[in-house]
């Protein structure tokens, strides 16, 4: 997925050691069958005509679905095919890490984080989340805590102005970065995909509208806005 993953175990032993195993193992395949940086894998080979839906891993089709459910859900503003090329990224690293922290809750680990690609998940706690500052390499934005958190942002630090407008095929550039913070990092990280694709006006309201996730805004010229839940343990 052209990304790092880390995991923070505070209950560790040799179930939960032995699931981590697993995990890792589940999140190659994934990597096998989703990567885009990989000319060989189901998702690349389904996006140049090589095969048919049918004949890649079955998560491709339910992964796709879940694609157009967040389309739905976000008026189009989230796509699986971001400038007309097949890449449901947007949806497979949060469904990645959530499948990652379920996997380790249900071998009995109460208590853990996963990562993938600064998005986390959480696993009881409380923990502690520091936000990146888009406009300063290092800092942080603002730190959250509380328990069984997903916190999601998308933004221009690592990548660039890689996220398109999909009803354009422009790069959106109306914000810096935007996060959401909710429950399940799948969907809270496609939302936020989204929501920044959007722009700060239209992507705060959607925001504000769902009860499931809070937003906090970071805009180029350093403005931060957020919505009125948002649980922002200090600003910084």
């Amino acid at each position: 997925m052209g990304t790092v993953f880390s995991f923070a175990l505070r209950d560790p032993g040799p179930e939960v050691t032995e699931a981590l195993g697993r995990v890792l193992r589940r999140l190659h395949r994934i990597d096998e069958v989703f990567s885009t940086y990989r000319p060989q894998s189901d998702i690349s080979r389904l996006g140049r005509g090589e095969l048919a839906l049918g004949q890649c891993d079955p998560a491709v089709a339910e992964v796709l679905e879940r694609c157009r459910e967040v389309a739905a859900e976000t008026d189009g503003w989230f796509t699986e095919r971001p400038g007309g090329r097949l890449d449901p990224s947007g949806w497979v690293k949060g469904w990645a890490v959530e499948e990652a922290s379920e996997s380790l809750r249900a071998a009995g680990s109460g208590h853990h984080l996963v990562s993938g690609g600064g998005d986390v998940q959480t696993c009881g706690g409380p923990w502690r989340i520091g936000i990146a500052d888009p406009l300063r390499p290092g800092a942080v934005a603002a730190v959250v805590a509380g328990r069984d958190l997903a916190v999601a942002t998308s933004g221009t630090t690592e990548r660039g102005a890689h996220i398109l407008d999909p009803h354009t095929g422009e790069p959106a550039t109306g914000l810096a970065s935007l996060t959401l913070v909710g429950r399940h990092l799948a969907r809270t990280d496609a939302w936020a995909t989204a929501a920044f694709a959007m722009g700060p006006d239209l992507g705060l309201a959607w925001a504000a509208a769902r009860p499931e996730v809070e937003a906090l805004a970071v805009l180029p010229d350093g403005t931060r806005r957020r919505t009125p839940g948002f649980p922002d343990a200090e600003a910084v």
